[in-house]
């Protein structure tokens, strides 16, 4: 059986301007694809010819205030291998939208979607981009960056708050405290933040 570093390499050699030297830490393989509207040539590639069968995820990160602003991630997974790699591609504001791996993977249709929802970037070709989470019309993306954490007031009472909801937890460390949760959180205390 190859090893992920293999596979990777392999890859590579398919593509050796457009795909960026493995890395690795704590035991995975990341390669970066330099060019996003090639993203869907490297995946078919990927499942036809490496055996990643299997698209465990798609997910994006906001790098708000630098640019490109997103890094859209794929985590690959072969079955018959037992092999993971994940790719990665750049994303910028300006454009914000990268090709489908629908055509590649049936499962990226939700993924695509939910992205699309919360991040804001857009993927041509797909068959149907339309929100996942948030509700028709909804003008924010709540998973970027510059999103207030307070929230944002509702316009449409009879399916959401009338009233900024705050984020209640999540990914990031608070202050120990009796207080409720938002006045525990860094950046409600820091409002220019």
């Amino acid at each position: 059986m190859p090893t992920t570093l293999e596979l990777a390499s392999q890859l590579r050699d398919q593509f050796p301007d457009l795909i960026s030297a493995p890395t690795e830490f704590r035991g995975e393989v990341t390669l970066v694809v330099a060019d996003a509207e090639r993203i869907a040539e490297v995946c078919g590639f990927a499942k036809a010819k490496l055996g990643f069968d299997m698209l465990l995820d798609l997910s994006s990160v906001d790098n708000y205030g630098n640019d490109p602003r997103w890094t859209v991630v794929y985590e690959l997974y072969g079955l018959g291998s037992n092999v993971h790699l994940r790719l990665k591609t750049d994303v910028s504001e300006e454009k914000s939208e990268l090709p489908t791996v629908c055509g590649v993977w049936r499962t990226a249709d939700w993924h695509e979607r939910e992205v699309f929802d919360m991040m804001g970037i857009r993927f041509s070709g797909h068959p149907d981009l339309r929100r996942i989470l948030m509700w028709d019309g909804y003008p924010y993306f709540p998973l970027r960056k510059d999103f207030p954490l307070a929230g944002k007031p509702s316009v449409m009472p009879e399916s959401a708050f009338t009233r900024s909801a705050p984020l209640e937890g999540g990914p990031f460390i608070t202050s120990t405290s009796t207080e409720g949760a938002t006045l525990r959180e860094p950046r409600s205390r820091n409002p220019e933040n």
